[in-house]
């Protein structure tokens, strides 16, 4: 009589994915997209000021660039790192980290449009609007906000 005996405790998604599809997977590099757009929610805001994943190779190397003082300490902490990943995936994404040194890509804002100019008839109702405000740096707050507001509308 043979015996089965059974994994307890919660398994990896990843780990029940057949082989070949994980391979699909990467070469695909739905693994390397999201680790890049979602940086911040896997490490932390404080990580990732002071590094930028670069790419996940297929061997399981999550390649990070950091600078100075931020590489030793990504070092000590990257167990934490690749559980953080691992935790994120569901699986173990990436078994190894590389520290490139170098300045980390910074996350540029999109950049605000700029407000259209208003026109004479628009000017004077704005000017209408603030004249009875009798503080003259609020009076001229108020008007720089009204430009703003009305800039930013369609004619």
């Amino acid at each position: 009589m043979t015996t089965t005996r059974h994994r307890r405790g919660a398994r990896a998604v990843g780990g029940l994915l057949p082989p070949e599809l994980k391979k699909a997977f990467r070469s695909r590099g739905f693994v390397e997209a999201a680790v890049l757009t979602e940086w911040p929610s896997i490490v932390g805001d404080r990580l990732a000021a002071m590094c930028c994943p670069e790419r996940l190779g297929r061997d399981g190397a999550l390649r990070v660039r950091a600078q100075g003082a931020a590489a030793p300490e990504l070092q000590h902490l990257a167990p934490q790192i690749l559980d953080r990943v691992a935790g994120f995936f569901g699986y173990r994404a990436a078994t190894r980290l590389v520290i490139v040194h170098g300045p980390p890509a910074t996350r540029r804002p999109a950049p605000t449009p700029r407000p259209r100019a208003l026109s004479p008839a628009e000017e004077a109702s704005l000017g209408r609007r603030v004249a009875a405000v009798e503080d003259e740096r609020l009076r001229e707050a108020l008007a720089r906000l009204g430009k703003m507001v009305l800039g930013s509308q369609s004619p």
